[in-house]
């Protein structure tokens, strides 16, 4: 039988042992660890985070058997744990507004085999986007937003999606998402905000950072909470600006932020890199 390779994610109270019984346990079941990597919040009484991926044969071949053998083993640890198998690509939508440069950055990368995920479909409130999902062979789908009442403006979006997406990924889609929408998907619903969050959160955050003077700009990957732009922060980047930089050339900058920092937000996202605790994110990058 061909060998599988599967991402094993836990999180416990931290205690000693738990690498070795893990790790005891994959070997015993014919796993071949290929990567591994830890955390503790503290060095006693904390929590403790772990990423394993491992090679494995028929013996854990399938979430069934994994979790029937594993159980003994976490519940012995209070493991709270998820396993994910590689060769499983992630289904990911993309919500789309007016502005393509992050929406073009992240259908390169998969054009480009960086990203490892499929794309059933492009989704916007504007068709302004449309020619740039066909470029890639990638459906664009429209819907209307909206902002008086926006559950039943997202209905329809919903409810093509349900089943078709595994996340979804926020690229400069400017609307705000009902707060069912956004516990459907919980930790599965990836913004990208035009600030070093939490600096000038909310609208227009170019023109807040202009007139502040602020001499540098960033730009935010996070999760999407019900509570507008403080969802876990997955990752940030910043760039120097001066005087001479007014809000255009503040927009242009943060461009090429924006793109990078959503791509590598994503990426960790789909090769299950992050784990979310409280309202903070451990990423094994």
């Amino acid at each position: 039988m061909k060998t599988k390779t599967v991402r094993l994610l836990i999180s416990c109270p931290d205690r000693k042992g738990i690498v070795a019984a893990v790790s005891s346990f994959l070997s015993e079941n014919g796993a071949n660890i290929i990567e591994s990597d830890q955390y503790a919040t503290s060095r006693a009484g904390g929590v403790f985070f772990i990423r394993i991926e491992f090679e494995t044969g028929k013996e854990l071949a399938d979430e069934d058997k994994f979790g029937k053998k594993f159980k003994p083993l976490a519940e012995n640890f209070s493991f709270d744990w998820k396993i994910s198998f590689a060769e499983r690509r992630k289904k990911m939508v993309i919500f789309v507004s007016k502005e393509e440069h992050c929406a073009l950055e992240l259908l390169w990368r998969w054009k480009n085999g960086e990203l490892p995920v499929d794309i059933p479909f492009v989704i916007g409130n504007h068709d302004l986007l449309k020619g740039v999902a066909g470029q890639f062979g990638v459906d664009f789908k429209l819907f209307g937003a909206d902002k008086k009442n926006r559950e039943k403006s997202e209905i329809p979006a919903r409810d093509l999606i349900r089943g078709k997406a595994d996340f979804i990924v926020l690229a400069r889609y400017m609307q705000i998402l009902s707060k069912d929408f956004v516990d459907e998907y919980k930790n599965r619903i990836i913004n990208i905000h035009h600030s070093f969050l939490p600096a000038f959160a909310g609208a227009k955050p170019y023109e807040q950072a202009y007139q502040r003077g602020v001499k540098i700009i960033g730009a935010t990957a996070h999760y999407v909470t019900e509570e507008l732009d403080t969802g876990p922060i997955i990752e940030q980047d910043v760039e120097r600006v001066s005087h001479k930089d007014d809000v255009e050339k503040l927009k242009t900058k943060g461009k090429d932020i924006e793109r990078t920092v959503l791509f590598k937000a994503v990426k960790w996202h789909a090769e299950d890199r992050v784990i979310v605790y409280n309202n903070r994110t451990i990423v094994f990058d």
